[in-house]
């Protein structure tokens, strides 16, 4: 009989379960897949968003959005378009019931496990077909799956020594295919940083809009240094460089982050006629703040080892 036979939240930064199912069987199928459960959930960060793995008579199918994935655990012969329609269904009702911020400050396991409540009764409409009422969504994620079907992982790819699946070497476009050097994620943003990140901006724009009035100047007046133009188109693309550095990671991200406020602070020594104190020391200030900020946020170390 095909049926869907448990499901789990999980937070995808780290693996933490947020919510599960509470009726898992205990035959020795069943306790081989929570292994692999547990195993997936500490790749997702690494994985595409719809993912399907096979292990015999299951399979383990998954989505993920806005830093929560959905699993399922189903008999081999359930139907996919049902499944993945089954963990929209999750998805949707989740991201309405809890606040997001809530589930990135979540601390300890199954801290949302009153939504099993929902699994359930969800788990018994899809595995009641005939009474199934979601005709028109059927045919929506039957389009999209054969637009942009999930990806399949091997039972290989999690067992790897060293922690990482072998993915093959191929950008992800929903045809099987993930690319070689996933990005790394880095830590979730605080307060501070997006401070840092708004007057890094500003500082850009205010750079920027000097820049255009120097040329102005330089067009009137022929005696005009046109190295002040320079400069102030400097400290913009320093100011912009600083919030991609927050953003996204890339390799030898702090020396650029130093190396970054350092031209900064040369930019601000050359306009020092140009400007007064109090301007100089808030395009140095906000520069020393955003490269504290690119410091701290470091990327994300690997997933605790929670038993899901």
């Amino acid at each position: 009989m095909s049926m869907i036979l448990s499901a789990s939240v999980v937070r995808v930064r780290d693996g933490l379960p947020l919510s599960a199912s509470t009726d898992y069987e205990q035959s020795m199928g069943m306790q081989e897949c929570r292994k692999y459960f547990k195993m997936l959930s500490k790749k997702l960060s690494q994985l595409p968003d719809r993912c399907t793995l096979k292990t015999g008579q299951y399979n383990i199918n998954f989505i993920s959005s806005l830093g929560v994935s959905y699993m399922m655990l189903c008999t081999e012969n359930y139907p996919n378009v049902l499944a993945f329609c089954f963990l929209d269904e999750l998805q949707k009702e989740f991201i309405t019931t809890y606040n997001m911020m809530k589930t990135n400050t979540a601390i300890r396991p199954y801290c949302f496990i009153e939504f099993d409540n929902f699994i359930q009764r969800t788990k018994q409409r899809y595995n009641n077909t005939r009474s199934l009422s979601t005709k028109m969504n059927l045919a929506d994620m039957q389009t999209e799956i054969k637009l942009r079907p999930p990806y399949q992982i091997s039972v290989s790819e999690l067992g790897s020594a060293n922690g990482f699946s072998h993915v093959p070497v191929g950008e992800y476009k929903g045809t099987g295919k993930i690319s070689a050097a996933p990005h790394q994620r880095l830590e979730p943003v605080t307060l501070p940083g997006i401070v840092s990140f708004v007057l890094s901006l500003l500082c850009g724009a205010l750079n920027l809009i000097r820049g255009f009035h120097a040329i102005e100047s330089l067009l009137q007046n022929e005696g005009e240094d046109f190295s002040y133009v320079i400069a102030f188109f400097l400290g913009t693309a320093a100011c912009l460089y600083q919030c991609y550095l927050f953003v996204y990671y890339t390799g030898w991200r702090n020396a650029k982050s130093f190396l970054t406020f350092g031209l900064i602070c040369l930019c601000n020594m050359y306009l020092y006629e140009l400007r007064n104190l109090w301007q100089l020391f808030f395009h140095v200030t906000v520069g020393a703040f955003s490269t504290l900020q690119i410091r701290l946020r470091q990327p994300q170390g690997k997933s605790p080892d929670y038993n899901v």
